[in-house]
C-alpha cells in the first residue's frame, strides 16, 4: 500500500478516517488546517489526499486549488458535508477526483479509495491511439503539438478516450467514468475539459454532433 494524507479539522471524523486506513495497509499522515496540508503535498508524495472543504485557514476549493497548482498530478477526494451539485461540480472541475458526501459508510469510502488511489503500476506503461502516446505512469502525452504535461482530470479523460478507441463515449458516460457523476449537473465541463486537450494536443479528439467524443483517426 502507499501513504494518504487526511486533512480534517473535526478530531472524530479524522479518527475514524485515519484509522480505518491505517488498518488496512495505508500508511497515513492527518493534519487538521489546510496550510500544513498544502506544506505536505509539496515536500511528500501522496497516492491520495483526503480533504474536508470547511476548517481553519486555507479551505475549501482554493486550498484545492492550490493542492493542485504545487502538483498538478495530484489525485484528491473531498470528503464534505455539503451536498449541494454546485459544490460537487466546482470541485470536480477544479480537479478533485471524488466528492464523497458526510456523513458516508466506511465501507463505500474504503471502495473509492481503493479506485482512486490504485496503483497504475498494473497497467500498461505507455497507450497508443488514434495518433496520442500516453505515458500513464508520468502523466504526459504526446499529439501533434509534442509532448505536454496533463493535469490528472486532462489524464482521466484522455485515458478513457484512448482505453475506448474506435467508439463514441458520450457526455453521460464521460461525466460517470472520469468525474464520477451519476447524474447530469448541467455543466459542460467535458466540453471544457476537450477544449483543454486540443489545445495542448491539437486535433486529436473528435467530436460526434450530439452523441460525444471519440479520438480521431
Amino acid at each position: 500500500m502507499g501513504r494518504i494524507l487526511v486533512v480534517e479539522d473535526e478530531q472524530r471524523i479524522a479518527s475514524f478516517v485515519g484509522g480505518a486506513l491505517k488498518a488496512r495497509g495505508w500508511a497515513v499522515d492527518m493534519v487538521a488546517e489546510g496550510k500544513t496540508a498544502l506544506k505536505l503535498v509539496e515536500t511528500r508524495d501522496y497516492d491520495l489526499v483526503l480533504m474536508d472543504l470547511v476548517m481553519p485557514g486555507l479551505h475549501g476549493v482554493e486550498l484545492l486549488q492550490r493542492i493542485l497548482q504545487a502538483r498538478p498530478h495530484q489525485r484528491t477526494m473531498v470528503l464534505s458535508a455539503q451536498a449541494e451539485p454546485r459544490v460537487k461540480v466546482e470541485c470536480l472541475e477544479a480537479g478533485a477526483v471524488d466528492y464523497l458526501t458526510k456523513p458516508f459508510s466506511l465501507d463505500e469510502l474504503i471502495a473509492r479509495v481503493n479506485v482512486r488511489a490504485k496503483d497504475e503500476d498494473t497497467m500498461d506503461t505507455y497507450l497508443y491511439r488514434g495518433g496520442v502516446k500516453l505515458d500513464v505512469m508520468k502523466r504526459r502525452a504526446e499529439g501533434l503539438k509534442g509532448e505536454v504535461d496533463l493535469t490528472e482530470r486532462e489524464f482521466l479523460l484522455l485515458r478513457h478516450l484512448i482505453s475506448n478507441a474506435g467508439n463514441v463515449c458520450s457526455r453521460p458516460e464521460l461525466l460517470s467514468e472520469v468525474w464520477g457523476f451519476s447524474f447530469d449537473p448541467g455543466s459542460n465541463v467535458v466540453d471544457v475539459y476537450v477544449r483543454r486537450l486540443r489545445s495542448k494536443l491539437g486535433d486529436v479528439i473528435r467530436t460526434v454532433r450530439n452523441v460525444g467524443y471519440t479520438l480521431a483517426g
